[in-house]
């Protein structure tokens, strides 16, 4: 009988954690919520199968990843997302905020909405008030990989966005970024109703 074909991943979650949380005065994504981090409340809620990529300084979490660091620490979001690509296998990879907790099933929906439409490079998620997100985006990695800008240090997010792409709406609350002390409360207020 011939062994199982391992099934592919539909993509990697690549996800951003090196930022100086001033806002918050203290690690946002090591603040708890639920029971659990906001980190890991992310991490947890995404696809079981998917490889796992943090940008940031180490800190522990519930489920396996791999770490790495932007080039120089603090050099911003395009700076860990190249980082972070160096280590990425898959054609597609979700770029999220360690900071949103609630982004997991957004993130699966992203993936599925730029596997299925073969005309362009990435899948953005927008707000209600229809700004995108270039750190809730699933992207073609090869086609990322090529719109990096050089270097990537202090490169603005929005950067990204250069690269042919649709947009998905996101529920303000999915994308609901854990940057302040009232963030946090809306989020532990999500779960407790």
């Amino acid at each position: 009988m011939p062994s199982p074909v391992p099934s592919v991943p539909l993509a990697t979650a690549l996800v951003l954690c090196g930022g100086g949380s001033r806002r918050m005065g203290s690690d946002k994504t090591t603040a708890t919520l639920g029971g659990a981090t906001v980190l890991d409340h992310l991490l947890d809620g995404l696809p079981a199968d998917w490889p796992m990529v943090v940008v940031g300084p180490e800190r522990p979490t519930r489920r396996a990843v791999q770490w790495t660091r932007e080039s120089p620490p603090g050099g911003g979001p395009v700076a860990a997302v190249a980082a972070g690509l160096s280590l990425v296998e898959t054609d597609l990879v979700v770029v999220l905020a360690g900071d949103m907790p609630f982004a997991a099933d957004t993130a699966g929906t992203l993936a599925t909405a730029l596997r299925d439409d073969s005309t362009t490079d990435a899948v953005v998620g927008v707000d209600a008030g229809g700004r995108p997100n270039p750190l809730l985006a699933a992207y073609r990695t090869a086609s990322v990989r090529e719109a990096l800008p050089d270097p990537p240090a202090d490169a603005p997010a929005r950067s990204l966005l250069a690269l042919a792409h649709t947009t998905v709406a996101v529920d303000d609350a999915d994308a609901l970024d854990v940057d302040t002390p009232e963030a946090l409360a809306a989020a532990r207020h999500r779960l407790a109703t």
